[in-house]
C-alpha cells in the first residue's frame, strides 16, 4: 500500500490535518479517563469513535491493536451529505466537535476507499516526526486506527488501518493494513493456493523465511428455531483449534492442535432429557414472581386430572398404608412421577433420571406443580393439613426440611399441629418451599452421583441462609449448569475427564456472577475428543496466518473463509466472481465468504 497525500492545496491539507490531530488527541485523552465508544463528528461526513480495551473491537480478528483503537466511519445524521468530507470540509466550522447520538437499529456506514486512504494519510502525517512543519504540537503516539470502507474498489476493500511503530517513546514508522472480502460462494476452486499465498508474502516483504499458523472453528451444536415460532435459540457449542505449520488450505486440524470448547446454552429445549425439570423450574419462578408482585402467572393444566384430585389420591394411598415409612416404595406413585418425565431412550435416562427416594413433600410437589389457580392451591393444602390434624397420615420426610409443611408433618408425629391460616401469600410460600427443597435435592443427586462436585462445593447453591428469591435464583444457576453437563454428555459423549473441569468452571463463574445464559463457558480439551466432528464436517471458519520478521518488523498475511461475513458492514453477493449462490445448480454446498488481510510497513527513519 502506497502512502500518499491526496490534496490539491497544501494549506488546506495542513489545516485539516491539524484539526484532525487535535480532535483525535482530545478523544484519546477522554478515552484514557474511561469515556469510550462515543461517536463524534470529526468532519462533515466522518464519525470517529475510540474503543477501549474492555470493548470488543470489530477488527480484532484481522490485526492486533492496543488497549484502545480508533474506528472511523461515515456519519449518519439528518444533515448527512453525500459529498466527499475532505473536499467539502470547512476548517472554521465548529460542527467537528459535535457529539452524535447513535441511531437505533442503524448499522455502521462505510466510507469510500478514496476517503479512507486520505484519512489514513492524515493519520500517518500527524504520527510522522519528520512532519514538524505542520505544527501539530507535541507528538503523541495515538492508538491504532481502523476505517470502514464500502468495498467499491476492484479489490473489495472493507477495512483500511494503521498502527504506529515505536522504539521506546520514539515513533519509527507505521504499519498499514488492508482487509478485502468477497462472497459468499460454494466454489472452492476460487480459494487461494497456499504456495501462492506464501510466494506473494515473500515477494511483498522480501522475506526468505516465513511461518504459517492455522486456526479453525467447528460448530458442534446449533439449536434450530422452534416450530411455529420466530424465536431462534442462542444455544451453541463450538470448538476453536489452532496449530503451527499449515500444509494446505482447509486442512483438518492435526491432533497436536490446541483446542478450546466454547459453550453457550439456552435452557428449555423440549428435546432435552431434563425438560421436565425445566418446567418445574418455570413453575418455581412463577411462584417466586407471585411472592414478589402479588400476581402469580399460573400455568396451563397439562393433565385432565386436576391437582386437587391428584393430591386426594395420594392421601388416600397413604391412609391405606400400614407402614408409614414405606411411602417411597409405592410403585404406582413412583411410576406415575417417572411417567411425567419426557420420553427419552435408555442411554439418556442413565444420564439423568427421577430420584426414587422422593419423600411425602416431594411427591406432593409433583402433584401440585399442575395447579392452575390460587383457589386450587388452597384446596390442596386444606386436604393435606386436615389429614395431618386428624392423624390419618403420618408421612415420611427427609431430615433437615425447613419448610412450613415439613414442620407441620414433624409436629403431627406428636399428635399436635399448629394452626396455619391458608390466606394471603402463605399457600404460595408453602408450595414454593417444598418445590425448592425437591429441586435442590434433584441437582445435588446429579452432581454428586456423577462425581462432578462435593456437597461442600454445592453449599452456595443450596444454602437456606438467604431469602427465597435468592434461593430460587441460585437454583436457576444449578439448572443451567445441569443442562450444560447433560448436553455435553448426550450430544458430545463427554466423559468424566472433561465434565469435571467444566463443572468447576461453571460453578466458579456462578458463584461470582448472576445467571447469564449468553455467557460463553470455555474449556481446553484434547483434539481427539472432537476428532469425529472435525473429520465429518466443514469448518465454520478456517484461517491461515503467514508471517515473517520479528518484533516491530513482523508482518503478516491472513487468508480466511467463513460461513458468515466477518465484516459487519459488508454487502454480500457482490457483482463479479462470487455473485452466484450455487455451483453447478446445487444449493446444498456450504457457502463461504473469503477474506484476506495484508500488512505493509513504512519507516520514518
Amino acid at each position: 500500500m502506497q502512502l500518499s497525500l491526496l490534496f490539491s492545496e497544501e494549506r488546506r491539507g495542513k489545516t485539516f490535518c491539524t484539526l484532525t490531530f487535535c480532535f483525535s488527541f482530545r478523544i484519546y485523552e477522554e478515552g484514557k479517563e474511561g469515556i469510550s465508544e462515543h461517536l463524534y463528528l470529526c468532519e462533515t461526513n466522518v464519525e470517529i469513535c475510540l474503543i477501549g480495551g474492555s470493548c470488543k473491537s470489530p477488527i480484532e480478528r484481522f490485526w492486533n491493536g492496543n488497549d484502545m483503537i480508533y474506528i472511523l466511519q461515515k456519519a449518519v445524521s439528518r444533515h448527512n451529505e453525500e459529498s466527499d468530507p475532505v473536499e467539502e470540509s470547512k476548517p472554521d466550522d465548529t460542527s467537528y466537535a459535535l457529539e452524535l447520538s447513535p441511531k437505533e437499529n442503524s448499522g455502521p456506514v462505510a466510507l469510500s476507499v478514496r476517503t479512507a486512504k486520505q484519512l489514513i494519510s492524515l493519520y500517518a502525517m500527524v504520527q510522522n516526526p519528520n512532519m514538524s512543519h505542520l505544527k501539530t504540537g507535541e507528538l503523541v503516539v495515538l492508538p491504532p486506527l481502523g476505517i470502514r470502507c464500502d468495498g467499491s474498489d476492484p479489490e473489495h476493500t472493507y477495512w483500511l488501518g494503521a498502527e504506529p511503530l515505536k522504539a521506546g517513546k520514539k515513533i519509527t514508522g507505521i504499519n498499514l493494513y488492508m482487509v478485502t472480502c468477497d462472497g459468499p460462494t460454494a466454489d472452492k476452486s476460487c480459494f487461494a493456493n497456499l504456495e501462492e499465498l506464501i510466494t506473494a508474502h515473500k515477494t511483498m516483504h522480501h522475506s526468505s523465511i516465513v511461518m504459517t499458523k492455522g486456526s479453525a472453528q467447528y460448530e458442534l451444536l446449533r439449536a434450530a428455531a422452534l416450530e411455529d415460532t420466530i424465536v431462534e435459540s442462542t444455544s451453541n457449542i463450538y470448538v476453536d483449534m489452532t496449530w503451527n505449520t499449515v500444509n494446505k488450505i482447509l486442512e483438518t486440524p492435526p491432533l497436536t492442535s490446541a483446542a478450546t470448547l466454547n459453550i453457550t446454552l439456552e435452557a428449555g429445549d423440549p428435546g432435552s432429557p431434563v425438560y421436565q425439570l425445566y418446567r418445574e423450574l418455570q413453575f418455581l419462578l412463577a411462584l417466586s414472581e407471585g411472592l414478589k408482585t402479588g400476581v402469580t402467572p399460573w400455568p396451563e393444566p397439562l393433565e385432565s386430572e386436576s391437582a386437587v384430585e391428584q393430591v386426594q389420591e395420594l392421601l388416600t394411598e397413604l391412609k391405606n398404608k400400614l407402614d408409614r415409612f414405606c411411602i417411597s416404595e409405592n410403585e404406582n406413585g413412583t411410576e406415575k412421577i417417572k411417567c411425567d418425565t419426557a420420553a427419552v431412550d435408555s442411554s439418556i435416562k442413565s444420564v439423568f433420571s427421577e430420584r426414587g427416594d422422593l419423600d411425602f413433600a416431594e411427591q406432593l410437589w409433583c402433584k401440585m406443580r399442575s395447579v392452575s389457580s390460587y383457589q386450587e392451591l388452597v384446596e390442596c393444602f386444606t386436604l393435606v393439613i386436615k389429614s395431618l390434624e386428624r392423624g390419618e397420615i403420618q408421612p415420611w420426610i427427609h431430615q433437615g426440611s425447613s419448610s412450613l409443611l415439613g414442620k407441620l408433618i414433624q409436629q403431627s408425629y406428636h399428635g399436635k399441629t399448629e394452626v396455619v391460616s391458608l390466606s394471603g401469600i402463605t399457600p404460595i410460600q408453602m408450595v414454593l418451599e417444598i418445590g425448592l427443597d425437591k429441586m435442590k435435592k434433584d441437582y445435588v443427586s446429579f452432581f454428586i452421583g456423577q462425581e462432578l462436585a462435593t456437597l461442600t462445593y454445592l453449599d452456595y447453591f443450596i444454602s437456606t441462609s438467604v431469602d427465597l428469591q435468592e434461593q430460587v435464583h441460585r437454583v436457576q444457576k444449578l439448572h443451567h449448569m445441569l443442562e450444560i453437563m447433560v448436553s455435553c454428555t448426550v450430544l458430545l459423549q463427554f466423559k468424566h475427564e472433561n465434565l469435571f473441569p467444566l463443572t468447576q468452571i461453571c460453578m466458579k463463574y456462578y458463584k461470582e456472577n448472576p445467571l447469564n445464559e449468553k455467557h460463553v463457558f470455555q474449556l481446553p480439551i484434547r483434539p481427539a475428543v472432537v476428532k469425529k466432528f472435525c473429520q465429518n464436517d466443514d469448518p465454520e471458519i478456517w484461517k491461515v496466518d503467514i508471517s515473517s520478521g520479528h518484533g516491530q518488523k513482523e508482518v503478516r498475511t491472513t487468508w480466511q473463509v467463513s460461513t458468515n461475513p466477518l465484516i459487519e458492514h459488508m454487502t454480500s453477493n457482490n457483482t463479479g466472481l462470487f455473485s452466484d449462490s450455487t455451483v453447478n445448480g446445487s444449493s446444498e454446498e456450504r457457502m463461504y465468504y473469503i477474506a484476506m488481510a495484508k500488512c505493509s510497513q513504512v519507516h520514518f527513519t
